[in-house]
């Protein structure tokens, strides 16, 4: 497994991602001085936005009802838990964008190759301490000495 988004994993056989991009922020809005310059403060982080892109051959890889899943999901307008193949715990994410291009086709039109961009958006994080404990609880299941 590469990543999960909620119950979707991310994977050879489904979604293979070859690009990985994080995008970070923090608000420090500034405050006009007179005669001296601004004054700026800390006020919180701005959103917080993760890319996948890649290519898929469904000769090889997932095919289009991979994508068709995450348009589906999208459409249900959830955040849904980002979990990497580490244990690493993102966060919970919306899916903001999905981008496809195909390209060699067959006879019958489907495309041999499909070019694909996920936007994903950090939601509120108001659950994720129980997001938290339950990879703790699984974890302790799987790896019992």
């Amino acid at each position: 497994m590469m990543l999960a988004l909620g119950f979707f994993v991310f994977q050879m056989e489904t979604l293979p991602y070859q690009s990985f991009k994080q995008k970070l922020g923090w608000r420090h809005p500034a405050t006009a001085r007179v005669g001296m310059r601004p004054a700026h403060q800390y006020t919180g982080p701005e959103d917080e936005t993760i890319t996948l892109s890649g290519v898929l051959l469904p000769e090889l890889t997932g095919g289009r009802l991979s994508l068709d899943m995450m348009r589906y999901m999208a459409d249900q307008g959830e955040a849904w838990p980002l979990i990497e193949g580490t244990g690493q715990v993102y966060g919970y994410y919306a899916i903001e964008g999905l981008e496809i291009n195909k390209e060699l086709f067959f006879a019958d039109g489907s495309a041999r190759r499909y070019d694909f961009t996920l936007s994903l958006i950090r939601v509120g994080d108001d659950d994720l301490h129980r997001l938290g404990t339950l990879t703790e609880t699984l974890k302790s299941f799987i790896f019992q000495p």
